[in-house]
């Protein structure tokens, strides 16, 4: 048993890529036992897929009717249950929320979709980019004379996807402690990259922001919240948004004379501001500018290629990434006082047998 606030509480995941998985992690790290149902025949997880690390693995085919038995075993006794499938499957392989609840009446079901469980778009495929692109959120990142900059995949699987349905799956656990009841949880990728755009829609709705990239105070328009080039060819972040850190910033840059730079929130003047700056920190290294500003309230810090970052020394002092056997990634997050977290095994499972893994959730044989 794991430790961490989720210790004893049982999840059945059945296996899928994206925002289905890094939920499960989550879940994993935070003390959660995570038994992952794999395809038979199936791939099998290879050893740096950090978001895979945590689980113990059956392999059953869900179409053979001895597997499904052992498959409905499991979500018998678990406290909660992923799926990533399509609309629609679960419930054609005998396995979808009405069977389930009815055999664990206190289970919490947790769908993790692009499009969600219903409306026009829920059968199509997608993946992250087009889920982001009908929330809003791509249209808004990247340069204004370039197209959207896809933000990898992190707003849409793991920020609206992972993170919502872990978050729904904590709170559907604490519902169930009073009312006895599980539910379905239906996490759309859609609905929660939308949800992260919140303030920036409330922004806009008062005219303070403007569907132009790159020309509002948090996309890289300001030129006091931006990411500049240094003499190396490398990268430092500024984020100098509060006067009395503008004011540290000017002084840094040697930049406090300059009478262009007095009006802060002058908005024409942020382009050619940009500009200005960027010359001056064209002047210096990204390790001299580090050494100028890192943990002064300029809100500073150096770009780091995921090569460096591991060994940033604040990276370093907070532990925010560990070795499990060999592999270097990030740790669990976020820190609990009293029930930490824990790595609880690798990607590739932790070497437990199918019907020991079985004996420990109670099901004394794999059922006929």
């Amino acid at each position: 048993m794991g430790q961490g606030p989720l210790s004893g509480v049982k999840v059945v995941e059945f296996a899928g890529i994206g925002p289905g998985p890094f939920c499960c992690m989550l879940l994993s790290d935070m003390g959660a036992d995570v038994v992952r149902v794999d395809r038979k025949g199936g791939r099998p997880t290879f050893k740096n897929d950090i978001p895979a690390r945590g689980r113990r693995h059956v392999a059953l085919d869900l179409k053979d009717a001895n597997d499904l038995g052992v498959a409905l075993a499991l979500i018998e006794k678990a406290d909660v249950l992923i799926e990533g499938f399509r609309p629609g499957v679960m419930e054609r392989l005998g396995l979808g929320p009405d069977e389930a609840l009815t055999r664990n009446p206190k289970l919490i079901y947790g769908r993790m979709t692009g499009w969600g469980q219903t409306g026009p778009l829920a059968d199509a495929a997608g993946h992250d980019l087009n889920y982001i692109a009908i929330s809003g959120a791509l249209h808004a990142m990247g340069r204004k004379d370039d197209a959207p900059a896809p933000p990898l995949n992190l707003v849409g699987d793991y920020g609206g996807g992972a993170l919502y349905l872990a978050m729904g799956v904590c709170a559907a656990l604490y519902e169930a402690q009073r009312s006895g009841l599980g539910q379905v949880i239906d996490a759309a990728i859609t609905d929660g990259a939308a949800s992260l755009m919140s303030v920036i829609y409330g922004l806009r709705a008062s005219g303070i922001w403007t569907d132009e990239r790159d020309a509002n105070l948090l996309d890289g328009g300001a030129h006091f919240y931006d990411v500049y080039k240094t003499k190396d060819g490398k990268y430092i972040s500024i984020g100098s948004i509060e006067p009395q850190f503008y004011a540290l910033l000017l002084e840094k840059t040697g930049l406090t004379d300059d009478s262009a730079f007095a009006m802060q929130m002058n908005k024409p003047e942020w382009p050619a501001l940009s500009e200005k700056l960027a010359e001056v920190i064209a002047a210096k290294t990204r390790d001299e500018w580090t050494a100028l500003m890192e943990g002064t309230d300029v809100c500073f810090a150096p770009v780091l290629s995921m090569a460096e970052a591991p060994f940033h020394p604040h990276n370093v002092a907070r532990g925010a990434f560990v070795d499990v056997e060999g592999l270097i990634q990030p740790g669990p997050a976020p820190r609990f006082s009293r029930t930490p977290s824990a790595v609880q095994g690798p990607p590739g499972g932790m070497g437990a047998k199918a019907e020991q893994i079985l004996a420990d959730w109670g099901i004394s044989a794999r059922p006929s």
